[in-house]
Formats: C-alpha cells, structure tokens, sequence
C-alpha cells in the first residue's frame, strides 16, 4: 500500500524527477512507521522510480535533457512506426481498446484522480501502439512506462492553462483523426499532440546538455511554431 501511495505521488506530479523523498513527513502521511516505508522505497527503486543516494537520502529518479530527449524521440518513433502498419485501422478488440482507456481517462478527469488519469494517458498511448498487432513493438514501447509517465507527470504541471477534461479531449480528437484514416494528419497531429509543453524553458531546468539533446529541442520548438 505504501509503495502504491508513493507510485501515486510519483505518477500524479506530487513528487517531481529531482525531488527529496522526506521519510520523517512520509510516515506521518501514510500512518506507518519507517520499515514498512524502507521496503516500499526498495520497491519503487527496483522499478526505477526513486534512486538511493549515499548521504543524502532518497530522491525521485531524476532526468537530464538527454534522457527526455531519448525517451520522446523513441517513443515517437515507436507510435508512428505502430500507426503506419495499422492504418486504415476497421472495427476490432483492439480498436474497442483504444475507446476504453479514453473512456478511462475521461473517467478520471472527471474525480480530478492524477494518477489515475497519467496511467490512463499511457494506456491509451500503448493502445494505440497495439493497434498495429505487432506485439514485439508493443513490449518495447510498454518498457517505456515509468519514463514516460514521469515526463506526463511533468507537462501536466506544466499545462496549467488545460484541466484534465480538455487534455481528454485532445486525445479523442487524435483517436478521431486515427479512425478517420488519414495518415498524413495523424502524423502533424501526434507532432503537436501538446505532451510537450515541459519543453518550455526545460534547458534551464535539467542538466545533460547534450549537443544531440540541444539540436532536437530546437527542432521540435521549430515544429511546434508552425
């Protein structure tokens, strides 16, 4: 329960990549004593989640420019990669997928449940993947979930002009464009799909400024002004 209530944090954006694990201020939140958080931090650790650091404690696992700059550039390669083998896309399961997690997410947006709502966002990203019935593609990008959903965690902090209903909704509108079948439109649609609003500034945020890190931004800030 402990481990779920950190993952929760961690996920929802409580708790930021970077941020101090406080065990004194924990305990009291959760009602337990430090044991059973200890072995809940082992936990989130082996999942790559928080990161023990000698003398100073447990963080949650920080990211550098270069890390967000991998995992988006992997993942946009993995869904335009699912997208063009499963285009045009007819009624399927796995079509049937793809509505459940937006009805999820919908769900969720409606309680206001952060964490509930980054874990649906990634559901339907990963069913949309599925959509191509490639299942070694979908395994691949499914390696991808705490990573990305640390990046969702930090542009919902970021999005503080868009509730969760809107962010809904922009994901049934590419859900739309998917059915509609035009693959041309899809591919500008995921392009400024607005999971990148963190971008903003970000150089000043992260540390790894790597000269390939530093040529995609520019890019991808290029892409989203036209």
């Amino acid at each position: 329960m402990a481990a779920e209530a950190l993952r929760r944090m961690i996920i929802g954006g409580d708790l930021m990549p970077g941020d101090r694990v406080v065990e004194n201020q924990l305990t009291k939140e959760f009602g337990i004593s430090r044991p059973p958080l200890r072995e809940a931090l082992r936990v989130l650790e082996r999942e790559g989640l928080v990161r023990q650091l000698p003398r100073k404690g447990t963080i949650v696992t920080p990211l550098t420019l270069h890390d967000v700059y991998e995992i988006f550039t992997l993942r946009w390669e993995y869904e335009l990669l699912a997208l063009r083998l499963a285009m045009p896309v007819g009624p399927s399961p796995r079509l049937d997928r793809v509505h459940a997690a937006v009805a999820a997410m919908q769900a969720a947006a409606e309680t206001r449940d952060e964490p509930e709502y980054g874990r649906q966002s990634f559901e339907f990203h990963l069913s949309l993947v599925a959509l191509s019935g490639h299942h070694r593609l979908e395994e691949a990008y499914r390696s991808l979930q705490l990573q990305m959903q640390l990046c969702m965690a930090m542009n919902r902090r970021a999005r503080v002009d868009e509730d969760l209903q809107q962010d809904a909704g922009r994901h049934r509108r590419l859900l739309e464009l998917v059915e509609a079948g035009d693959r041309a439109v899809v591919e500008h649609e995921l392009a400024r799909h607005g999971d990148r609003t963190f971008l903003e500034g970000i150089e000043q945020r992260l540390g790894g400024h790597t000269a390939v890190a530093l040529a995609w931004l520019a890019q991808v800030r290029g892409t989203a002004e036209h």
